[in-house]
């Protein structure tokens, strides 16, 4: 049976320097949001920035001034990632698991795209050093979800950064090579992988250290508790002998 005590959908606060504006704005739209449209439908709605973020990239090739539609895309998917839960829970009409399997699986498919998106710009080895971002990126995603299944605590943002931020960032590469071309990302990239190594094993290198620590913990209570343990494997005897 399914875990009725499922927190995916109950993120821990988010510490980052647009957490608190980016909340209070979300309450005030989501009771004022038009009830023809629900949360799910929010949700997969990344589908079409998704698409959006790897065609402006694609066109952008022939003419810059195509990436404004990437920033729009980027914003659009900001309002609909950012409302879709809060929808759900405003109106109780939310489906919690759905929600955060195809809210994260369609996150790291909108990551994946803007990425390619701006590697579409480059070529040669400025091409691949961009396309590495992507898995280094997406460790954070793959390191907050097995946190989570291990914890049972769900964390988004690390080393004070969280999913807007990132968003923000990727606005201001839009604009930056819409500005000065794409000479303006290439300097930086090596520096920008770098960094994001070093981020990502810091978070793997505290994520692991917090869980060791409660393994440790349980271990040592199942040996402060012999008797406990005794009685459930004699338990288990009798009903595989019977």
């Amino acid at each position: 049976m399914p875990d009725s005590n499922f927190t995916g959908d109950k993120k821990l606060p988010l510490k980052s320097p647009l957490a608190a504006p980016e909340r209070a704005l979300i309450e005030w739209l989501t009771p004022r949001f038009t009830k023809h449209i629900e949360g799910y439908h929010l949700t997969l709605m990344t589908i079409i920035w998704s698409i959006g973020a790897v065609a402006c990239g694609w066109l952008a090739r022939g003419q810059v001034m195509w990436l404004l539609s990437g920033i729009v895309f980027q914003l659009a998917q900001w309002f609909t990632d950012s409302l879709d839960g809060s929808l759900g829970r405003y109106r109780d009409t939310g489906i919690p698991k759905w929600g955060y399997y195809m809210d994260h699986f369609l996150d790291y498919i909108f990551l994946c795209a803007g990425i390619t998106g701006l590697a579409m710009l480059l070529d040669g080895t400025d091409r691949f050093m961009m396309m590495a971002v992507m898995p280094i990126a997406a460790g954070f995603m793959v390191s907050s979800y097995l946190a989570f299944s291990s914890t049972g605590q769900f964390k988004i943002t690390f080393l004070g950064i969280g999913p807007t931020e990132l968003r923000l960032f990727m606005i201001i590469i839009y604009g930056l090579v819409i500005m000065s071309g794409t000479a303006i990302i290439s300097k930086p990239l090596p520096y920008l992988l770098v960094f994001l190594s070093i981020g990502l094993c810091v978070v793997v290198y505290r994520t692991q250290k917090y869980i060791w620590k409660i393994d440790m913990s349980d271990k040592a209570s199942r040996a402060d508790s012999p008797n406990k343990e005794s009685s459930v494997v004699s338990s288990s005897d009798v009903t595989v002998g019977g």
